[in-house]
């Protein structure tokens, strides 16, 4: 039977066991979970030490050791003014290429030639569209005076106005949002 996958990859890092990769892992993490975590070092530093001696903060560099600016006993405004000092090295104002929004894009630059040859092609495309355009207008127009009632919209019958005879009523919709007169008529004026 050949060896699987897991198996050589096992013989490859060194290992004897022939036991499947997921089983292996398995395993490995219900015997972690069981054992107790180890703890961490901790390193703090003692309070009834005095302060650490300080190098002067014009002879520091970036390449400085500045652990001793974080005791706890070092004032503030001197911890303060050491980063200061290694952040205003210029090492550390490289812009890094990601920081596209921080142009000032109000300052105009001329545009060089090669893209001013591409603009003006594209507004020969434009030109282009304009004059079909015109074009479109112009024969519409010709057209218009060829069959000047072929181009006038008909009316519908329904759309005619028609004006009713003397002496006939009409009927009038009212929408129903108006409301009906209150002093006891119909609304109809008395002649």
């Amino acid at each position: 039977m050949t060896p699987g996958p897991d198996e050589i990859r096992n013989k490859e890092q060194g290992g004897t066991e022939t036991e499947p990769f997921l089983s292996r892992w398995s395993r490995r993490k219900e015997e972690a979970l069981r054992s107790p975590p180890e703890p961490a070092p901790k390193k703090t530093a003692d309070p009834e030490a005095p302060a650490p001696e300080l190098p002067p903060l014009d002879t520091l560099t970036p390449e400085s050791d500045y652990r001793a600016f974080f005791h706890p006993k070092v004032d503030e405004n001197v911890r303060r003014a050491a980063l200061k000092k290694l952040f205003s090295d210029p090492h550390f104002n490289v812009m890094d290429g990601l920081d596209v929004y921080i142009d000032d894009y109000s300052k105009t630059e001329p545009i060089p030639a090669a893209m001013l040859a591409g603009l003006r092609q594209a507004q020969n495309i434009l030109q282009w569209a304009k004059e079909d355009d015109e074009k479109r207008a112009q024969d519409k127009l010709q057209q218009d005076k060829l069959h000047p009632h072929a181009s006038a919209p008909a009316l519908e019958p329904s759309a005619a106005l028609s004006v009713p005879a003397l002496g006939t009523e009409v009927a009038v919709n009212v929408p129903e949002s108006v409301p009906a007169p209150t002093d006891g008529t119909d609304g109809r004026a008395k002649s």
